[in-house]
């Protein structure tokens, strides 16, 4: 691991002190993995979609209040926020988990693998968590028992954000209505209202990298996504007389070629990187009439906003004169899902010596790029700092390469890299009262 010299510099005395007096984390961490393991397994069996978590907020609900913790719902339909107040003064200090499940079959073979199916957008599918968020919740309990049983020791407040629909929602459009769900519905619901928290923590399992291994890197660390469609509307005609029609078909593969260049010829690529992939067109019936539509879908990606906003601007204009040249009208709709996630600078330098005292400096990795994928996470980084990191979930012993991906049918979580995500929760909220002067001020000062 690259060792973070100014987080070492600028508060070693503070750090130190944190670390040396949560020497007994460990061991609460260890004696809740029974439970932590039996709720996820618990979970895993019983997956539930976007916006239809009832049972899995119920389970939530139950849990929190067993532990002595205050709990608030009403929040993005199931979402549920616990507070637990520390004996000690200090910040208010979030930690988040999504619940939602994926509309994919499980093949794993698990003993506790999901049979379940449900509605997913007017359709029967089979539900899995293909992307562990069983996991995230599980961790997330766990760490809420340790941290409530040892509420002594704790300084300042934390908000236990339980988080629904990161995925997207089963039961509403995503497109037209994606800021009805998920973290963007937490905030507009006032999750955050009554104990406004001055930062936030999340961790994501990921498949290929290695149980008890935490990957982290300040800046990006997701992609941001938006989604588009657009509507190609030329005039029918019989394919053997092109000339009496106009042809959406042509302008469609013209349009795909030409939005590539939005990346390669018009954005400032020193700044990051971006994507536009069209992973859906549709349109003709017979292979011998030009149809008077052509329908097509895509995303776009990115690690850098202005280039992001780049694209966002130039694209429909790029789509619009392209149908204009072939004669073709163009209707473009953009839809966002999440800005780029991206971790404070400053936090994630001061957090540093935390992540390695939960798993030691051979298993924290400092990553040079970021993840493509993106996260609704990214939301509440636009409100406070923010840290989200990467636990692998993979046996050691196993080729990563080999590995089931997230979202695979076959994605599989170590059982035993949750007791990590359980420490690193707590760790995140027994170092963060050392370094918030700190953080504070570099925040405001952005």
């Amino acid at each position: 691991m690259k060792r973070i010299q100014a987080a070492l510099l600028v508060t070693p005395l503070l750090i130190l002190s944190q670390i040396s007096s949560a020497d007994w984390v460990k061991d609460s961490v260890i004696k809740t993995e029974p439970q932590t393991i039996q709720l996820r397994h618990q979970i895993h069996q019983h997956p539930e979609l976007g916006n239809m978590e009832f049972n899995t907020s119920k389970l939530v609900q139950k849990e929190l209040k067993s532990y002595g913790i205050e709990v608030k719902t009403g929040y993005a339909k199931t979402g549920v926020v616990g507070i637990l107040k520390g004996a000690l003064p200090g910040p208010v200090m979030a930690l988040r988990a999504d619940m939602d499940a994926l509309p994919v079959e499980e093949k794993t073979g698990l003993s506790f693998a999901s049979k379940v199916k449900a509605l997913y957008q007017g359709k029967q599918e089979s539900v899995m968590h293909a992307c562990g968020h069983d996991t995230h919740t599980a961790m997330l309990l766990s760490a809420a028992k340790v941290l409530a049983e040892n509420k002594d020791k704790l300084a300042g407040t934390v908000v236990f954000v339980f988080q629904p629909a990161e995925e997207g929602a089963a039961d509403i459009d995503n497109f037209t209505q994606g800021d009805q769900i998920g973290s963007r519905k937490m905030i507009a619901d006032g999750a955050f209202k009554q104990n406004k928290p001055e930062v936030i923590f999340g961790i994501h399992v990921i498949s290929g990298m290695p149980t008890g291994n935490l990957f982290y890197k300040s800046g990006a660390i997701l992609n941001s996504a938006d989604e588009f469609r657009i509507k190609l509307t030329g005039q029918q005609v019989h394919a053997s007389m092109p000339w009496a029609g106009t042809d959406p078909i042509v302008t469609s593969a013209q349009v795909i070629t030409n939005l590539q260049t939005l990346i390669s010829r018009q954005s400032d690529l020193t700044k990051g990187m971006g994507v536009v992939s069209v992973g859906q067109i549709s349109g003709g019936t017979v292979s011998n009439v030009i149809p008077e539509e052509v329908s097509m879908a895509g995303t776009i990606r990115t690690n850098n906003e202005a280039i992001r906003q780049n694209i966002l601007k130039k694209l429909p204009e790029m789509v619009k004169f392209t149908a204009l040249a072939n004669n073709v009208k163009a209707n473009v709709d953009i839809s966002s899902y999440a800005p780029v996630t991206t971790n404070d600078k400053t936090l994630t330098e001061l957090t540093a010596p935390a992540l390695e005292t939960a798993v030691g400096k051979s298993q924290l990795h400092l990553l040079d790029n970021n993840a493509s994928p993106s996260e609704d996470f990214a939301y509440y980084g636009k409100l406070m700092p923010s840290l989200f990191v990467f636990l692998g979930a993979t046996p050691a012993d196993q080729d990563m390469a080999k590995a089931a991906p997230n979202h695979s049918s076959e994605f599989v979580v170590d059982d035993a890299t949750l007791k990590t995500g359980v420490e690193t929760h707590v760790r995140f909220i027994l170092n963060y009262p050392s370094i918030a002067k700190q953080v504070q001020a570099s925040w405001k000062a952005q």
